[in-house]
């Protein structure tokens, strides 16, 4: 099970006007995911890394049945709840909160998103799409008001087919999300100049 370890940047949680949570991929770490802050539209924002245990959020692939990932898959997702529920009591309101996440962090991210749908400020999928070795809908509640949320990915990749990107793209429109997905040919497993400055568009569009 997932230690509650967070490592921290930008402005004091109870002093930032939004908080951005950056979710690492498998064998990264919070320093890792924390390293493109440089490049991004945070000013003001509190940063939030957590840290996977082991330095992988659950043991298998994303596409693999969600029973084979437990108990990690819910640990991490309790994890995401537990920030997200300390940044409310720190006076931000979740239209304040905004998540990032590469690899197996877009896919966590996304599963926890869809599983707690809000109007958040924004939230972007690097490489990633919803868990399951189908989507699962019935384990999805709420609607995201017309949270702005960007998957980009490449086309091929070696962990997260473009076809799963895609209907996951239609799960969260359907539960109300305004979604951008761009697929970029031969890019490979990695993030690309054109994802950041989307990414700085959901950050600093005044949603």
């Amino acid at each position: 099970m997932h230690v509650k370890r967070i490592d921290v940047a930008g402005e004091e949680l109870r002093k930032a006007k939004k908080a951005l949570v950056m979710v690492h991929g498998r064998g990264a770490s919070a320093a890792d995911i924390l390293s493109i802050a440089p490049h991004l539209a945070v000013n003001g924002f509190a940063l939030l890394a957590p840290q996977a245990t082991n330095h992988t959020w659950y043991p298998f692939s994303f596409l693999a049945p969600p029973a084979e990932n437990e108990p990690w898959l819910g640990s991490a997702i309790d994890l995401l709840k537990g920030i997200m529920i300390d940044i409310l009591a720190a006076g931000l309101i979740s239209k304040d909160i905004y998540f990032l996440g590469f690899s197996q962090g877009a896919c966590l991210t996304l599963e926890f998103a869809a599983r707690n749908a809000a109007r958040f400020g924004g939230i972007a999928a690097l490489t990633g799409g919803l868990i399951g070795d189908k989507i699962y809908p019935s384990n999805y509640k709420g609607n995201f008001e017309g949270t702005p949320i960007f998957l980009g990915a490449g086309d091929p990749d070696p962990h997260v087919p473009v076809e799963r990107v895609y209907a996951s793209s239609n799960i969260l429109r359907d539960m109300g999300a305004d979604v951008t997905e761009k697929i970029y040919p031969g890019m490979g497993h990695t993030i690309n100049a054109d994802e950041i400055e989307m990414v700085n568009h959901i950050l600093g569009a005044g949603y």
